[in-house]
């Protein structure tokens, strides 16, 4: 158990997951006095504002809003100076937080342990975070598929509500009312293919009792991110095995490595056919008309997205290369005389795939640049 006093639990899960609805419960419970902090992108808090109304100030609640911006990023000192100024009310035996619909846990609580490790006077220390999941619309978008108008957008949008359940330790399957037996254990197995540790409390409207949350081992940012199925791939697959990692769920997982570049309308095609059988994709790759970026994919269920991200550092000018070499010279231990840095790297994770159609399919799409 952390020497330090005051836990901080971090509640993530997409927009209408039923993160509000679980904050109010809650509050209602009046076990503890907890301190609150909601994050909204919006200038105007909505969450705040429903959290304000239902008369749990009476409890001696404190709450901090913060909007216009997002905890992970460009309110994360501003984050941090609101924990330390709560965490010095000696009353207070817990801050929750409610972050984004749209914050990255992992970035969240990067900057978390981080501050921890650097502040040695810090009465607080992340005990949890929680991932609220709408289990009605996992099984319809994730496990099931959508209407044809109702891709464009869904691809990002499940792909960062997976994100969300791969960095947790603490998983909340709520709207279970909204699904039958059958169809809450479809749900479960799906999500135990991507995050194996993270214990699993059902609930329906966000009705989840507070030492639940509380009573718990603490967070561990390592063991955490190690949880999610790409990691475990990533760490445990060798690139020249003939046969996919398998664990005790059944679920396989291999990475695929190739220093050529894709065709970008043979890997498009490829994923608007996408084999059924793979439950997750991440990597980055790049294009033959692109010598420039790299490209982030993913993969979830039936969605799939390609982004743009930042340069390949064998793009650069020379001068700004031979610096980086200079001062890194490991980065050149995989350097490629025709491609330099740029690689596509993706873990195939699925369920019941032969390895080598993947691999095969993979390298239809792959082209020789010159």
């Amino acid at each position: 158990m952390s020497t330090r006093e005051v836990p901080i639990v971090i509640i993530t899960g997409y927009l209408g997951s039923g993160k509000t609805t679980l904050m109010q419960n809650i509050l209602k419970q009046e076990k503890r006095k907890i301190a609150l902090i909601v994050n909204d992108m919006g200038s105007i808090n909505i969450d705040a504002s429903i959290l304000n109304k239902t008369g749990n100030k009476v409890a001696g609640i404190e709450m901090v809003e913060m909007q216009n911006g997002c905890i992970c990023c460009t309110l994360r000192d501003e984050f941090m100076a609101e924990i330390e100024r709560l965490s010095e009310d000696r009353s207070i035996e817990a801050i929750f937080v409610e972050a984004s619909g749209i914050s990255e846990p992992s970035s969240i609580a990067g900057a978390f342990v981080n501050y921890e490790e650097m502040t040695e006077n810090t009465r607080v220390y992340l005990k949890s975070v929680v991932s609220v999941v709408d289990v009605d619309r996992i099984y319809r978008e994730f496990l099931h598929n959508l209407n044809a108008e109702d891709d464009t957008e869904d691809g990002d949008i499940i792909n960062l509500i997976i994100d969300q359940i791969e960095f947790c330790n603490l998983l909340i399957l709520n709207k279970t009312d909204l699904l039958s037996k059958e169809q809450l254990e479809e749900v479960k197995e799906g999500l135990r293919g991507l995050q194996q540790e993270a214990e699993m409390i059902e609930c329906t409207k966000g009705d989840v009792d507070l030492d639940v949350l509380l009573n718990r081992a603490d967070f561990d940012f390592d063991e955490v991110e190690a949880y999610s199925a790409v990691q475990r791939a990533l760490n445990n697959c060798e690139n020249d095995d003939v046969k996919a990692c398998v664990d005790e769920y059944g679920i396989s997982s291999f990475v695929f490595e190739e220093k050529k570049p894709f065709n970008r309308g043979a890997f498009n095609n490829l994923v608007e056919e996408y084999p059924e059988e793979l439950i997750r994709s991440k990597g980055y790759i790049w294009f033959s008309d692109d010598w420039k970026h790299v490209q982030l994919f993913e993969q979830a269920g039936r969605n799939a997205s390609v982004t743009e991200l930042s340069e390949w550092v064998s793009s650069w000018p020379k001068e700004e290369i031979d610096k980086l070499v200079d001062d890194f010279p490991d980065i050149k231990d995989d350097w490629d005389e025709t491609y330099g840095d740029r690689c596509n790297q993706v873990v195939f994770i699925g369920k019941g795939y032969e390895k080598s159609e993947i691999v095969k399919l993979l390298y239809a799409c792959i082209e020789n640049a010159e």
